[in-house]
């Protein structure tokens, strides 16, 4: 006996391009067996044969939860997850989701509740909190290396938009791209700081130039918003697809405080490649910067954290505050 738990045993749901990558992470770290893989598509399951050829291949979510799992990964649109992370939970079946945990505020208290009757571990895939730049943000930001924080500003321009159909759909994906990519402004935002109180929101959504009401039917690719949080720090979020920035994105979190700012942003357009600074005035000193391997942390830790025994956590209802702040950038 080596003393090590033993590794969990998972069901992948849905195994396009995220789906895939967060498996491939797990099986490097070695931190699951898989042991079933579920999608529809006949291409996607004999793809999954090269990742993990022991694994049963199945079509639906029923079939996967016909083998004996410890947990769920589930990687599929939007409109799915609060159903499918409902029935897998009330199985008793941890989860791991992909972002967003569900398309409102609604179906999120939804999934979280029934993770606590469960007591089961839910996690969702907020990746940017485990960039090596934004932890030290967050350090930062904690360790009160900047005074006290007043304000902050955070944007994600995506210079292309979602290639799936459903993504530009609101009634299966809940949003544009606020909910595809704002839903991380808001995560950093709140976990940064705390998560104090939201007081007050606005914002201004656009699709194809045009301002959208609130409430519409239509999916946003540009929006701005403003959240006015309690001892009156001021959060001001932008984000868009489609962006004409000359690189492929745009992705900064700015925090600034009374005795300096901390700075994450994306190095020459990349989606992966961070670099973490602490600044003064004209001086500028680097806290973290590329490489970092840092996609599949959350899955991994999710994992490692239910191979140990893991069960419910509340840390997890955080989401629950970030949908209420997306439920009240769509004004619904």
């Amino acid at each position: 006996m080596n003393g090590k738990p033993p590794l969990p045993r998972l069901g992948f749901l849905g195994l396009g391009w995220i789906g895939q990558h967060r498996l491939q992470a797990l099986l490097d770290q070695n931190a699951c067996e898989v042991v079933a893989i579920a999608d529809p598509s006949p291409e996607a399951r004999l793809r999954a044969r090269e990742f993990a050829p022991g694994a049963a291949l199945v079509s639906t979510l029923d079939e996967l939860l016909a083998h004996e799992l410890d947990g769920a990964v589930i990687a599929t649109p939007s409109a799915l997850h609060a159903g499918q992370a409902l029935q897998v939970l009330e199985r008793r079946i941890a989860v791991f989701c992909q972002k967003p945990l569900a398309r409102t505020r609604r179906e999120t208290e939804a999934i979280v509740a029934a993770a606590r009757r469960a007591d089961r571990l839910l996690g969702c895939d907020l990746s940017y909190r485990h960039t090596e730049a934004m932890r030290r943000i967050r350090n930062a930001v904690v360790e009160g290396d900047i005074g006290t924080v007043y304000a902050a500003d955070l944007v994600f321009h995506n210079a292309w938009g979602p290639s799936k159909g459903w993504a530009r759909d609101m009634a299966l994906a809940g949003g544009g791209c606020v909910i595809d990519l704002g839903t991380h402004l808001v995560d950093l935002a709140l976990w940064v700081l705390g998560f104090p109180a939201v007081q007050q929101v606005g914002s201004r959504l656009y699709a194809h130039g045009r301002p959208l009401a609130a409430g519409a039917a239509t999916c946003e690719d540009y929006a701005i918003a403003q959240l006015d949080l309690a001892g009156g720090i001021a959060v001001r979020l932008a984000c868009s697809w489609d962006f004409s920035s000359g690189r492929d994105a745009v992705i900064e979190a700015h925090f600034h405080g009374s005795g300096g700012s901390a700075v994450m942003r994306n190095r020459d357009g990349s989606f992966h490649d961070f670099v973490a600074e602490r600044c003064h005035g004209n001086r500028r000193v680097v806290l973290a910067e590329p490489p970092d391997a840092w996609g599949g942390r959350a899955i991994t830790e999710w994992a490692r954290h239910l191979g140990a025994g893991a069960r419910y956590h509340p840390a997890i209802e955080s989401t629950v505050l970030v949908a209420a702040v997306l439920d009240a950038i769509y004004g619904r």
